[in-house]
């Protein structure tokens, strides 16, 4: 139940070989049509003003089919790229390049997408929260499927944070479970129980957060020990409610998370309630993607 751990690095691997082997199959029949052994020097340019993510996908679909290739990046990860400005130059065997072109930017402008997007949430709240820990954005687990782990990375990328990675990284009980477990109250005991009966004599940190509707169900989940509660929906008078009732009751130590449907207007008032964080699924599953170009330059005789 516990022993799935894949890292960043794995999944990296895992991403880039379904990849290629999605858009290659048996072979690449039109970069056949160049020499074999023909190489050539090119440039990767972006059209838009974005956060550069994604390096590791894209030289890595690359030196999969050319372990030679060289990749010289004229921006950082994370950095901000000026609209029509060279992103890398490149040397490579001409038909690995060909061959590695869609796959590598299929990963390029979707993270860098998802990094922008981030970067923009994470501008808009900039010193807006009273609260002592400050505001963060988080995604959610509404990724694109095989794509989890790489665009949580992007997420940080942008200057946001990651919320539980998948099933198997923390205990979210949302209003379904509440419901099947009779009550607020039953549902905290029932993971409390788990943690401490199945995880934690495993050396496991499991965190427990529960989604709340009302303020009746906050002071609910604070008495029953709840230390990180979801304001699911809560509009922002009820919020700075939650945020007195979590000083009133806990000092301000429990965690609050505001989600439901935020948009980027919505941003920079909730942040101003105090909550601690903001969770928005869109920067994961509503991104658009940057718009990258690949040209061949010169054959390199």
């Amino acid at each position: 139940m516990f022993d799935h751990n894949e890292t960043l690095e794995e999944a990296r691997a895992r991403n880039i070989r379904d990849a290629l082997f999605e858009d290659v199959g048996v072979c690449d029949w039109t970069a056949a049509l160049v020499a074999a052994g023909q190489r050539v020097k090119a440039r990767l340019l972006v059209r838009d003003h974005a956060v550069l993510c994604g390096r590791d996908w894209f030289e890595g679909c690359l030196k999969q089919l050319d372990a030679s290739a060289s990749i010289a990046w004229q921006y950082d990860e994370g950095a901000l790229m000026a609209a029509n400005t060279d992103v890398c130059h490149i040397e490579a065997d001409a038909r690995a390049l060909l061959t590695a072109e869609r796959p590598g930017l299929n990963f390029l402008q979707t993270l860098s997408a998802v990094a922008t997007l981030t970067r923009q949430h994470m501008d808009a709240i900039e010193g807006a929260s009273p609260n002592p820990r400050g505001c963060v954005v988080l995604d959610t687990r509404k990724t694109l499927p095989g794509l989890r782990l790489a665009q949580k990375y992007a997420v940080r990328v942008g200057g946001g944070a990651n919320q539980r990675l998948a099933l198997y990284d923390g205990i979210l009980i949302k209003e379904n479970h509440i419901a099947s477990a009779g009550s607020v109250t039953g549902a905290l005991q029932r993971a409390q129980a788990l943690v401490a009966e199945q995880a934690a004599p495993k050396g496991y940190s499991i965190g427990i957060q529960i989604e709340v509707e009302t303020l009746d169900q906050l002071r609910e989940a604070f008495a029953a020990g709840a230390t990180s509660i979801l304001l699911d929906n809560f509009d922002e008078a009820l919020m700075r409610q939650a945020v007195a009732i979590n000083q009133d009751m806990t000092g301000g130590t429990a965690l609050l998370e505001a989600s439901g449907g935020v948009t980027l207007e919505q941003l920079r008032g909730i942040a101003a309630t105090g909550v601690d964080r903001i969770s928005i699924g869109k920067l994961t599953k509503d991104v658009k993607a940057t718009d990258f170009s690949l040209r061949v330059l010169e054959r390199i005789a």
